[in-house]
């Protein structure tokens, strides 16, 4: 990138903040031209083309965000930053709810404006199509079609997004293309299952430690913004964060900066959040297991990922991947699916979506015989959702209560234990988090077991 051919529109009724952008974006060697309200701007807009531009929320004739709707209508490529006064969050939302690419707040902090800045210039005039190798989106329905649409457009600004949709849909998926069509592409993806950190860990992840800050710390460590340093940060499965976790994680999203565990001095982050969870955030907030602040500053555009059954017409593209995929890492030719495997494919319901269709694919691909999925290979029926579990006796819960012949005790232990698990996973659409709740064990624990008992 050659600076010197950039410039920047400086939109401020303050002489000060005009005079301090203009000698920092000069240090950048970026050529800079400034307006003291709406109409000046607008003049600057009408003759000339601009790479950026930095304006202040509040003007003596309008408000930036006029300067937003101008430049989103008239020069879709420019990316417009807002200055907003400190603490005024709502005026930040409400600007990125409006297209602002990203935004900085009074007084300004120099190492933001920078990153924010040299983010923005890196933005591409149009967005990068999927490359070879890289994170794809399966399908060629209208629904993901207008999803390919929409993740190009976010790919360009700042803005958190929470991404919803069930378990399974491929949340992540989106979340890293985002990143990979964005301007942060070069720099890391980090994404951090929220469920599988234990509490008492939890800030020393996200935050990292100074050494000698507890019993075990003996060396710095960086947390996961840090780790995530000029990239993105996806907290998937973001409700599961405890309320005490969800004030810190507020703080240092708003601030744009974090304090290690044991350290006295704050470090300027510049990370992009995404977040994701299968559970309905706004009723988490409702039964007051989420923080409503916190609800604000992350939804501040959602992203819905529709459920594989919402898109059957992309289930035969899945299943060719997935089973090309399969016959790769198995090193044996891929078997085909019969008419038969198809169409029950085609109107099952998937609760548990596109893993659940890996799952269920793999599992035909190793019984399947003669190069040939048939429906029984695929055991859809035994998929079903089972029965709800009346302990009417002692019998219907544990099983019979003498062991069948040739069984040992601990083969039979494992047949219950199994079917509990796979009814507590499908009963969560395969969310293992959420099923460990419901288990009453842990999350390590469940992983411990399901590869005891050979199940994933």
């Amino acid at each position: 990138m050659n600076n010197q051919t950039r410039t920047v529109l400086i939109i401020d009724d303050e002489p000060d903040i005009r005079e301090l952008l203009e000698i920092t974006l000069g240090r950048m060697n970026l050529a800079t031209q400034a307006a003291e309200n709406v109409a000046e701007a607008k003049l600057l807009l009408k003759d000339h083309a601009f790479d950026l531009c930095l304006t202040d929320m509040n003007l003596p004739d309008g408000n930036g965000l006029e300067i937003v709707a101008l430049i989103n209508e008239r020069f879709p490529a420019t990316p417009v930053a807002m200055i907003t006064a400190h603490g005024s969050m709502d005026s930040a939302i409400e600007a990125l709810k409006s297209g602002a690419f990203d935004y900085v707040q009074k007084p300004v902090d120099l190492d933001q404006l920078r990153n924010l800045v040299e983010t923005a210039l890196k933005l591409e005039p149009a967005p990068k199509e999927e490359r070879a190798g890289a994170t794809q989106l399966i399908g060629s329905s209208n629904e993901l079609e207008a999803l390919r649409a929409q993740i190009a457009k976010l790919a360009r600004s700042q803005a958190p997004i929470y991404i919803s949709g069930e378990s399974g849909s491929g949340k992540e998926v989106a979340a890293r293309l985002i990143h990979e069509q964005g301007p942060r592409h070069s720099g890391p993806f980090v994404p951090v299952n929220c469920g599988a950190i234990p509490n008492e860990l939890m800030e020393s992840e996200f935050f990292g430690h100074a050494k000698g800050a507890f019993t075990g710390a003996i060396a710095d460590k960086a947390g996961l913004f840090e780790v995530a340093a000029g990239g993105t940060l996806f907290l998937d499965e973001v409700a599961d964060l405890p309320l005490s976790m969800q004030v810190k994680l507020l703080r240092a999203i708003q601030e744009k900066s974090v304090r290690r565990v044991g350290s006295v001095g704050e470090k300027t982050i510049d990370v992009r959040i995404l977040c994701a969870t299968h559970k309905d955030l706004a009723e988490e907030v409702a039964e007051d297991r989420f923080r409503q602040d916190l609800y604000y500053r992350l939804n501040v555009i959602e992203l819905h990922m529709p459920s594989l059954r919402e898109r059957r017409e992309d289930i035969p593209e899945f299943a060719t991947r997935i089973l090309d995929r399969l016959a790769a890492d198995y090193d044996q030719p891929r078997p085909k699916l019969s008419e038969a495997a198809s169409a029950a494919l085609s109107t099952y319901q998937f609760p548990g979506n596109v893993r659940e269709l890996e799952n269920i694919l793999e599992r035909a691909f190793t019984l399947c015989e003669n190069g040939v999925i048939q429906p029984q290979d695929l055991g859809l029926s035994a998929k079903s959702k089972p029965a709800e579990i009346t302990p009417s006796s002692e019998e219907e819960v544990t099983g019979p209560s003498t062991l069948p012949n040739g069984v040992s005790l601990e083969e039979h232990l494992e047949a219950i234990e199994r079917r509990l698990i796979t009814q507590a996973l499908e009963d969560n659409r395969w969310n293992k988090t959420a099923a460990a709740k419901d288990l009453g064990i842990t999350f390590r624990a469940l992983r411990y077991k399901l590869k005891k008992l050979e199940m994933e």
